[in-house]
């Protein structure tokens, strides 16, 4: 299965076509706002408002031979400890050998971002180059989470 946290996933069609190309059920889980898919393998999954509920509602069903799409890294962790391949939106993988460091750098930037308050924030857009990369990156943690 592939689980995409689509609260502002800019690949959550792409995460679809891929999905139910391979014959996947894709599980689309957001807070709302999202118009349904009428593809038989795609599930939207609205859950109830409130910190992390999308979070927890996939970190508690993932597992081996499952595939994780999220730029949540705390979800990513979890996602990682149940034996879930994760990828982040730009097709970068999130594994046991590099959420360390992830999480670390993110609680690290979580730190520099309130110790200032008039930084200013924001991260590079979303480009074709990284929607080029998710693409490949998901053919390939398929390939894996197969294998599994």
């Amino acid at each position: 299965m592939i689980y995409v946290d689509a609260d502002a996933c800019p690949v959550k069609e792409e995460a679809i076509r891929v999905g139910t190309r391979h014959g996947l059920t894709v599980h689309i889980v957001s807070n709302g706002g999202l118009r349904p898919s009428p593809h038989p393998l795609v599930q939207t999954v609205i859950v109830p408002d409130g910190p992390d509920v999308a979070d927890m509602w996939i970190a508690d069903r993932v597992g081996p031979g499952d595939v994780v799409i999220t730029g949540d890294i705390p979800l990513a962790a979890r996602c990682v400890a149940a034996g879930a391949q994760v990828l982040k939106h730009n097709g970068e993988p999130l594994t046991e050998a590099n959420i360390g460091n992830v999480l670390a750098t993110r609680d690290l930037m979580a730190d520099l971002r309130a110790a200032d308050p008039f930084r200013a924030g924001g991260g590079k857009g979303f480009t074709k180059a990284d929607r080029s990369r998710f693409l490949d990156a998901l053919e390939r943690a398929i390939r894996q989470a197969r294998a599994t």
